[in-house]
Order: structure tokens, then sequence, then C-alpha cells
């Protein structure tokens, strides 16, 4: 018989065997699929990750409003649109006013009509929390009559709070950016970005690091029960099976659970599928259909799975000796060996040391080379934490009676052990490199904003028409504000703005007590105007601060029709010396109390108030953005930050947590079905234990000994590897290597978290499986 054909028919008897040999064959096919299952899920949805991130860039930039740059005349196909995005409860809201300007302008994705004025339609995540009792503050603000719901094209995610408002007169307030007539929607110009060498290093490692626990898991799960088997295995002998025959027979069992698992994986997929519309994981929510696995990398699956499963258990029996009465394991299996188990971990150091101190400049980063380096290493965990399991608990010493049945198991079976970890150790040992490469690099994506926190946490922009004396008095009025700081600003010229003017300076309104935020004044009075001296990149203001210059206030496009604003400057001009302002800048031009404005350049300035805001009252920003939106429905407010991140670095970093939960969570799972296959096997064991006489708490104490034990000492090996990778990765983008002592202990707790919630989980079936009933025998 040809080598195919043999393959070919044992492979085939030991898929009978998984499912033709009872009650115990079935469980234990079960759960071999449902480890290789979750496993599956979770490399599908990573197949499915780059196409969902693709739609909704896709989406964001289909419903993109484009008012910058030259503005477009009014026509029958035009619309005027206003962003009026806001934020609640840390969560942002994207927000568009709409005013159609004939019977062909342009609907935006997912309306099927424009809202008149006062009307709004809104994602159904928004009108689900407007309807909500922790809705009210948000509901205040957003006081228009919902009509209707934005449709899937026009959102990106499923839990997006967005909304469409009617409007009117918004073509008198363009021209800022915020206000503008489009006559399409999506970006007109599209640039495409080269990313940078680094980011894209982070976005490899972050790959292999989430994938390589699946990948073990997978390993692992595809040798559930294999003390039972291999006595099957030993019958099988009995009856006339060579050895390579015996092991294509329990490879074809294998075959069986990783193919039952396939199907399990495809149906826990397809329900996490549905499930992801409502959950949102660090803001991040997408739909069912943005799910969609790459067809070339789900094939990959379907074909890596079951191989793995095959070769794994070929390897795996490879030091087991199979005779007709009986397996060879536990006699006195010879010692591991070290030296080939380093190999791993020196030549991912090998693939990575050329490219060390590349840095961003020259930092092509290969990216076979960085990916197999990486997963050379995270392999090598696996393949030393066996050899690391068994020399330690072969010299633990005596204790009591749970710590001498935990030690006398772990010495007898430190692979099973071993392999119960590996995955936790693999994944914590990626996430402290991953830490320390992110913290590393940080700063290079995060720079200060020079905002003095002290004196201001939330700016208001007062849009030109609205009074700033009265936005200032409702903003003193409102629950958690301190102090309010108003200022006007604007910019003038020495001729008209359309005949472009040689000299500028900037204008600065204020009250005395406001302007001394700004400037350091010799003494001040309203009605006085002051020169300011030291202004960064103020270069004009000494050549035009000579009473009776005749400056020209800019004008907006929104005002281009209005006339110049000109005014000269008065007699008894004041110095003043510039300081930093609340925003961090030192400002430059005149600085000029209300009293000395005339009534046309106060209506044309744009009013900025800048809040103190008492963070001992719940909701402040939330009555603040209320009295914003009272205000002008344009009042834009911020809230500063004295820090802020690159977006592309952002997403990363929240790609990043997204993924490690859905690992952690797949951990948690994996290592429970593991701990429940264990204690199965042992249930006649812990049963006749408890009829001699044995405590239940010696029995509960001594299985989370096993479980310590091994994850102690993978959790040491985890921070060996992850601080060596962490450092090689900061080597080669160029950045001063530190260990960031919080991530790594923060990463193990994790770790240690996770099997303790697994051990509290099997504590429920560890009691049912010590009744004495448990010795019966069919």
């Amino acid at each position: 018989m040809s080598t195919a054909k043999q393959w070919a028919r044992d492979l085939t008897m030991g898929t009978r065997f998984a499912f033709a040999g009872g009650r115990e064959g079935w469980i234990r096919a079960l759960l071999t699929a449902v480890g290789v299952g979750l496993g599956v899920a979770l490399l599908l949805l990573t197949t499915a990750l780059p196409g969902a991130l693709a739609e909704r860039d896709r989406r964001e930039e289909a419903r993109l409003n484009y008012t910058f740059g030259e503005q477009i005349e009014r026509a029958d196909d035009t619309l005027m649109t206003a962003d009026t995005d806001t934020e609640f409860d840390g969560r942002d809201v994207r927000g568009r006013l709409l005013e159609p300007e004939g019977d062909k302008a342009p609907l935006p994705p997912g309306l099927r009509e424009f809202p008149a004025p006062g009307d709004m339609v809104v994602s159904p995540a928004l009108r689900e929390l407007l309807d909500s009792d922790g809705g009210e503050l948000l509901r205040e603000r957003l006081s228009y009559d919902i009509v209707g719901t934005i449709g899937e094209q026009g959102l990106i995610g499923s839990q997006e709070l967005a909304y469409y408002a009617g409007a009117e007169g918004l073509a008198g307030r363009a021209g800022d950016g915020m206000v503008g007539r489009i006559d399409s929607f999506g970006n007109p110009d599209p640039v495409v970005e080269e990313m940078d060498p680094v980011l894209m290093l982070l976005v490899l490692v972050v790959f292999v690091v989430l994938l390589m626990p699946v990948a073990v898991f997978i390993a692992a799960a595809v040798r559930f029960g294999g003390e039972r088997r291999d006595r099957r295995l030993a019958a099988l002998r009995l009856v006339g099976s060579d050895g390579g025959m015996t092991r294509r027979i329990a490879a074809g069992e294998a075959l069986a659970g990783a193919l039952l698992g396939l199907v399990f994986g495809a149906g826990f997929f397809l329900a996490g599928r549905e499930f992801a519309a409502s959950v949102e994981v660090f803001h991040i929510s997408v739909f069912p259909s943005y799910l969609n696995p790459s067809p070339l990398l789900a094939l990959l699956v379907a074909v890596a799975v079951p191989g793995a499963a095959v070769l794994v258990t070929l390897l795996a029996l490879r030091g087991v000796v199979i005779e007709p009465l009986g397996v060879v394991r536990t006699a006195r299996p010879a010692r591991r060996r070290l030296w080939w188990r380093l190999l791993l971990p020196l030549a991912g150091i090998g693939m990575l040391f050329p490219m060390l101190g590349q840095g961003r400049e020259n930092g092509d980063f290969n990216q076979y080379l960085v990916t197999g380096g990486v997963i050379c290493l995270l392999v090598g965990v696996t393949a030393l934490l066996p050899w690391i399991v068994e020399t330690v608990v072969s010299r633990l010493g005596p204790g009591s009676v749970s710590w001498q049945l935990a030690v006398r198991r772990l010495q007898l079976s430190s692979g099973a052990a071993a392999r119960m970890v590996n995955g936790i150790a693999v994944a914590v040992a990626g996430a402290i490199a991953l830490q320390m490469l992110f913290a590393g690099v940080e700063g290079d994506y995060t720079e200060e904003t020079g905002y003095d926190m002290s004196l201001a946490q939330m700016q208001v922009r007062v849009p030109e028409g609205s009074e700033l004396a009265a936005a200032t008095a409702k903003f003193e009025e409102t629950k958690g504000v301190r102090k309010v700081y108003p200022l006007s600003e604007g910019y003038f010229g020495d001729r008209p703005w359309n005949k472009d003017p040689q000299r500028t300076a900037q204008l600065t309104i204020g009250d005395c007590a406001t302007l001394r935020e700004v400037a350091k004044l010799p003494s001040c009075a309203d009605g006085d105007v002051f020169a300011v001296r030291g202004g960064e990149y103020d270069t004009d203001t000494p050549s035009l601060s000579r009473p009776g210059q005749k400056l020209y206030l800019e004008k907006s496009i929104s005002d281009s029709s209005r006339e110049n604003v000109v005014w000269t400057l008065p007699e008894g001009l004041k110095q003043a010396d510039s300081v930093e302002d609340p925003t961090g800048t030192r400002r430059g031009g005149f600085l000029v109390t209300p009293a000395a404005v005339p009534a046309d350049m106060a209506e044309a300035v744009t009013g900025q108030l800048y809040l103190s805001v008492d963070d001992s009252v719940p909701y402040a920003d939330e009555y603040i953005r209320n009295t914003a939106a009272a205000v002008d429905p344009l009042a834009y407010p911020m809230t500063w930050n004295s820090v802020e991140r690159s977006e592309r670095y952002d997403s990363i970093r929240t790609g990043l947590f997204v993924g490690a939960a859905a690992v952690l969570a797949l951990i948690g799972a994996s290592l429970l079905v593991s701990q429940l296959e264990q204690l199965r096997e042992r249930r006649k064991l812990l049963s006749a234990l408890v009829a001699f006489g044995t405590r239940r708490r010696t029995l509960s104490l001594s299985v989370l000994w096993q479980t310590a034990i091994p994850i102690g000492l993978g959790l040491l090996l985890a921070s060996v590897v992850g601080v060596a990778l962490g450092t090689v990765l900061l080597k080669m983008t160029s950045t001063p290597v530190g260990v960031d002592w919080p991530s790594v202990l923060r990463m193990t707790g994790m770790g240690a978290g996770v099997v303790l919630a697994v051990t509290l989980l099997s504590l429920p079936p560890l009691l049912r499986m010590m009744r004495p009933d448990g010795l019966r025998t069919e």
C-alpha cells in the first residue's frame, strides 16, 4: 500500500475513533473542539480586522464635509454645513447642521431626506442615550426634535453617537472652517501619508504579539486527553498495529478535534460578529458587516489549524514508547535538554540584530526579519518553560499534604502543566515588550500643549455676532465655573486686507484683570491701549505703534461685503511686556480695554473665553458645554490637556488595547477548558483520595498549587524574555533603553489574575468530582 493511502487510512480511522469512543470520546472531542474553536474564532477576527478598519476609514471619508480652502458659489446643488461636534461623559458626539440651498443639494450618507430646521436625525446609539436617564444633560444640549435615524452607511460604528440637524442662516456665517458650502461629500483631494517606519514596526509587533498566544493555545488544545488517548493507543498495539500506524491514528484523532474546532470556531466567530454590534471597546465599535475575513487568510486558517494538529501530535509522541501492555511515559522520563531550547531566542535576536540602531531616519525595517525574530523569541518561551518547570519542581522539598500532592503531580507531568500556562507566558512576554516600546517612543509622538492648566482648564470660542459680555455673564453663572477670562481677538494691517498689508499686528481686547494674564502692565484703567513688546514672531508692532496710525481690521469671508473697519491709534499709547498667556504663547500687537473699542470693531472680532473649572462639581464639563450650546450652536468648547498625541500612534495603541482584551478573554476561556479537562481525567483519583479521608480543602489547595507554581515560573520567564525583546526593539528605534517597571508589574499581575479567576471558576466542578460515587465503573 502506498504511503499516501496508509496515511489516509490511518487518519480516517483515528477520526472514527474520536467520535466512536462513547461518552468519553465525545466529551474529549468536544473539549478539544471548544479549545481549538476559541482560537480559530480569534484568528478569523484578526483576518477580518484590517478590512474592518479600512471600511471605517472609507465611511469616514465618504461623509466628510470638506469646508476648507476656496469657497464655492451658491447653486442649486450646494449645501451649507456647520460642524457642531461635542462630547458627553468622555464620549465624542459627531454633529452637523445642514441647510440645503437647492433641490439637488447632496444628501449625507445614511440620510433619506434633510431634516427641517429644529429637527434632527440621530444614530441608534445616540437615540438610546437621549432616551435614557443618564442622557438628560445631553438632551438639554441637543434640544432638537428627533425625526429619524441615520442609516448604517452614515456611521463608522454601531455605538457611534452622531446627529444631523436642520438649520437656517448658515450662509452668513461661513468662512471659519466650521461653516462652509459644499456640493458633495468626501475629501476632494485625499492625501495618502507614508507610514512612519517606527509606527510600522509597532504595527508588525502588535500583530505578532496578539496572534502568538492564539497559536500556542490551539497547539495545546489538540493535546487534550493525552493520558487516556495513550491507553487507547496501547490497546491498538495489542491488536497488531505498529508504532507508525499508532501515531498516525493518534494524529487522526487530533485532526478530528481540529476539524470540529473549525466548525465551532466559525460558529463562535459568527456569534461574536453579531455580538460586536452591541459593544464598544476603547471607544471603538463596528457593524457586523465590517467583519468579513479575507478569503485567502480564512483559507490559510482552515488549512493551517488541522495541519498543526497533526504535526503537534506527531511531535508530542516522538518521546513516547507505546507498547501493547502500556505507555512508557512516566517511568522516569529522560531529562529535557537545554541547549536546543536556547537556539530559538538566540535565532530571534540574530534576526533582529542587523536592524539595531537604524532609528526613524534609516528605519527601513525588514518586515520578514522583524516578524521572524519576534516569533522566535516568543516561541522560545514555550520551549524554555517546560525545562524550567521540570528543573524547579524536581528540586522542590516537602511541605503540607496539599503541597506534596501538587508537587508530585507536577513532577510526573510537568509538560502538561507547562503547556497550560505557555499561552499566558507568551502573551505577557509580548505585552511587556510592547509596553516598553510604546513607553520608549511615546515622547516622539507626544508633545506638550503649553496650556497653563493652573489658570484655566477649558476654552470656549464665541463666534462673531455673539456678544462676548453676555456670554461671559452666562458662563459665570454656570455650575462648576470658578472664573471666566474673556478676550476678543483679531488682526490689524497697515492697509486694507484685500490689498495685502505689508505689516500686521495682533489685536487683543479684554478688561484689565484679564489683560494682566497676557502681559505685564505698568498700570491699567478702562480706556487704556497698550503696545506689546516681546511677542513671539512679532516684528511689525514697533513700527505701527505711532499715535494716529490707521489700522485695518482683518475681515472673515462671511463679512467680506462689510465695509473695512478702520481704527486709529489714540494718543497716550502705553507700553507693556508680553508674558505667556493661558495657551502658553507670548502675544504681540495691541492690547485694548473695552472702553477704547468702537462698536463696529467689537462686532467684527472673535471672542475666546478661558474657564477655570471646579473639578469637585460632578459633570462640570457638561454644564459648560450646555451653556456654550445655549449661547450659540457654533460656540466650540474645548477641554485642555497638558499633552497631545499623534492620531496614528494613538490609533495603534488603541488597537493594541482592543486586541489585548480579546486575547485575555481567549486566555481565560482556554485555560478554563484545559483545567476542566485535566480535572475530568483525574476524577477517579480525586474520588479515591476523598474516599480514603482526604479533606476537600486539601485537594482544592493542591489544585491551586498545581496552577500557581507553573504560572509563577512562566511569568518570571515572560518578564525576562519580554524585557529582553523590549530592549532589542528600543535599540532598533535608537531610543534610550528604559524598563517600564509599572507596566511589567501590571502585565504580570493581569496574567496572574486570569489564572486565579480560572482556578476559582474550576472549584465548583472540582468539588463535584470529589464525590465517592466517582469511583463507579461501567
